[in-house]
């Protein structure tokens, strides 16, 4: 069995490089939430190196609040927004020998666009405007997943083995104590009943059904090294081996 395992990175944290051998797929900062060229420039060399897929992680512009405070926008401006960062990283991987694999969404405005359709439409729209090939990853039974898939965009259903689940399926708000896994062990549970049995326990109790098609680790989180590497090797024991899509 294989599973994509990908991982928020180029954000300024130190422990890029340490993450690159326990993922197959990166979501680089487009330079407005977090990063700048250079940054974008050095992560594009580690997945290089570590043969990891490269994608875009367009987010808000907004670094006081990394990304993760709503931002209302028109249609234009969020159409503007991401096909600014995603064409960004599809120049530069050109330039340095390499090609964009997928785009995802950075925190608020991912979260937006799963919940509403008109968003997620527009995202879709912008990307498959710039190549229809990209894969555009989004949180699974969201709209992000429906809109895409409804103007032919390759899709991957994502879940998290480090936040928790409303009973809607949703990640839980990050205002909440409960939204962020810590808990080493919690998180590897969690990684491998969605990976194995396509369902996630919200922190009600209530089973949720999922699709997965890629698992998301976040490089902000503290443990970030500790969790991927447990979580990588947890799924080896399980035969379950880490692919890009």
């Amino acid at each position: 069995m294989h599973i994509d395992i990908n991982c928020d990175v180029g954000e300024g944290y130190l422990n890029d490089a340490l993450l690159m051998p326990y993922i197959s797929s990166a979501n680089i900062a487009c330079g407005e939430h977090a990063g700048d060229i250079h940054t974008i420039e050095h992560t594009i060399r580690l997945c290089k190196q570590y043969h990891v897929a490269i994608g875009a992680h367009p987010g808000f512009s907004d670094k006081e609040n990394f990304g993760r405070k709503e931002v209302v926008l028109s249609d234009n401006q969020l159409y503007d927004l991401i096909y600014t960062q995603v064409k960004l990283l599809v120049d530069t991987c050109a330039k340095m020998q390499t090609v964009l694999h997928h785009v995802k969404p950075h925190g608020a405005l991912y979260n937006m666009a799963a919940s509403n359709k008109k968003m997620s439409g527009i995202i879709a729209a912008a990307v498959k405007d710039i190549d229809p090939s990209i894969v555009l990853y989004g949180l699974s039974n969201s709209y992000l997943i429906s809109e895409a898939r409804a103007i032919g965009l390759q899709t991957a259903a994502e879940v998290f083995a480090d936040r928790t689940y409303t009973p809607q399926g949703l990640l839980s708000s990050r205002s909440l104590p409960y939204a962020i896994i810590t808990d080493e062990k919690k998180a590897i549970e969690q990684a491998l009943q969605m990976v194995a049995h396509n369902t996630v326990t919200a922190y009600d109790g209530t089973i949720v059904l999922v699709d997965v098609d890629t698992i998301c680790l976040h490089g902000d989180n503290s443990k970030a090294v500790a969790f991927a590497k447990s979580i990588y090797e947890s799924f080896i024991n399980k035969n379950i081996h880490a692919q890009t899509i």
